[in-house]
C-alpha cells in the first residue's frame, strides 16, 4: 500500500442502482485521500459497477498505487471481513440501520472512528404561503430521482390544510406523467435495483392501502425489469408504517397539518432525521423553524437531496452520525495531535 496516514474503509450496502450508489460510493473518498489517507471501498454487492469505473479512473488519472483500492463482494463475507480488520483505521458506511450497527460493533472492536449514514424519511414542509409553482416539481424529484432508492429522498409531504387539495392535485398530476423506463432511455423514473426491492416496495404499498387513501400508483406493471410507478397516499397517519419506515422506492406519504408548531411536531416525530426542506414566503418562519427541526440538513425553498460538495451531509437520531462532504468530512478524515515545546 502507498505511503499514507491511515487506511479507512468506506463501505456502501444499500440496495440502490449504480445512479444512486454514485452518490454513496463518492461522499468518502475525495475528502479522505485530501486529508493523506488510503482508502478501500466495498461496494454494495447489487451495484459494484461505479466504484470499479472508480478504481480504473484513479488509476488512468495517475494516483500513486495502493492510495485507492476497490473490494467487491457480498456484504456478509467481504465487507464483513474488511469492517473488522484491525489493519483499518476509520470506518464509513452507507445503508441500513441492521448492517451499520453491525459496522459500529466493528469499529468498537477495534476501538477506530466510524461515520454512519443509515438513511431517513425526510419531509417537505409545504406552507399556506408557499410558492406551489416552485415547490411541486422540486417535491415530485426528490422522491422520482433514482427511483426513490436515495436515503435522502423526500419521501413525506407535511402540507398546511388550507392548500393541501392543490398540492396533492398538483404531484398526481406530475406523478401520472412520469415517463418510466430503463436508464439508456434517459426517462424520468427508473428500475428498482433488484426483484427483492421491487417485491418489498409492493408489499409495503400494500399493506399502506389500510392506513390511507392511495390516489395514484401502486401496482408494479407487468412485464421485464423492475419498475414500480410512482405512489401517491394521501391522509397517511404519522405513526403508520409508511408514515415513519424508508421505503427505498417512489413513494411518496401525504399528512396535513394546522400550525407551526404541529408540522414541525410531525416533521420530527420519527426515528430518522437526515434531511428536512421548508416551503414559505417568510423568512422569518424559516430561520425559526429550521431551528427546531431534528435533521441533519434543512433546505429552505428548495430540495437538494444531500446538497453539493461543499455542504456536510449527516444525519440525527436513528439517521446515524458523523459527517461526509464540506469542511466537517475533511476534518473527519485528520486527527489532532498536540506538540508542546517547553523552551528554556
Amino acid at each position: 500500500m502507498s505511503d499514507c496516514t491511515s487506511r479507512i474503509f468506506s463501505i456502501g450496502t444499500c440496495s440502490t442502482a449504480d445512479a444512486s450508489c454514485a452518490n454513496a460510493v463518492s461522499w468518502p473518498w475525495p475528502w479522505l485521500l485530501a486529508a493523506g489517507n488510503c482508502c478501500v471501498l466495498k461496494p454494495a454487492e447489487d451495484s459494484p459497477v461505479t466504484a470499479v469505473e472508480l478504481a480504473r479512473l484513479a488509476a488512468e488519472a495517475g494516483f500513486a498505487d495502493g492510495a485507492f483500492n476497490v473490494v467487491t463482494g457480498v456484504g456478509v463475507e467481504a465487507g464483513a471481513a474488511l469492517a473488522a480488520h484491525p489493519g483499518i483505521d476509520h470506518l464509513s458506511f452507507t445503508g441500513s440501520r441492521p448492517v451499520g450497527t453491525a459496522v459500529a460493533t466493528a469499529a468498537a472492536a477495534n476501538v477506530v472512528p466510524v461515520v454512519l449514514e443509515l438513511g431517513g424519511k425526510s419531509p417537505n414542509i409545504v406552507f399556506a404561503d408557499a410558492d406551489l409553482d416552485r415547490a411541486v416539481p422540486l417535491i415530485v424529484n426528490s422522491i422520482v430521482q433514482n427511483a426513490g432508492q436515495t436515503c435522502t429522498a423526500g419521501s413525506r409531504v407535511l402540507v398546511h390544510q388550507s392548500v393541501h387539495d392543490e398540492v396533492v392535485a398538483r404531484v398526481r398530476e406530475r406523478f401520472e406523467a412520469v415517463r418510466t423506463g430503463p436508464g439508456p432511455d434517459d426517462p424520468d423514473l427508473g428500475p428498482l435495483t433488484n426483484a427483492t426491492q421491487r417485491d418489498r416496495v409492493a408489499a409495503m404499498v400494500g399493506r399502506a392501502r389500510a392506513d390511507a387513501e392511495l390516489v395514484t400508483g401502486g401496482e408494479a406493471p407487468g412485464g421485464a425489469g423492475f419498475f414500480f410507478p410512482p405512489t401517491l397516499f394521501d391522509h397517511v397517519p404519522v405513526g403508520s408504517e409508511i408514515g415513519q419506515q424508508e421505503v427505498f422506492g417512489p413513494v411518496l406519504a401525504v399528512t396535513t397539518f394546522r400550525t407551526d408548531d404541529e408540522a414541525v411536531e410531525l416533521a420530527n416525530a420519527t426515528e430518522y432525521g437526515l434531511v428536512a426542506a421548508l416551503w414559505t414566503g417568510s423568512v422569518g418562519r424559516a430561520h425559526r423553524l429550521a431551528a427546531e427541526l431534528d435533521a441533519g440538513q434543512v433546505f429552505v425553498n428548495t430540495y437538494g437531496a444531500g446538497g453539493g460538495i461543499e455542504l456536510p451531509l449527516g444525519g440525527t437520531k436513528r439517521s446515524g452520525y458523523g459527517r461526509e462532504k464540506g469542511v466537517e468530512g475533511l476534518l473527519g478524515y485528520t486527527r489532532t495531535k498536540a506538540v508542546v515545546v517547553g523552551l528554556a
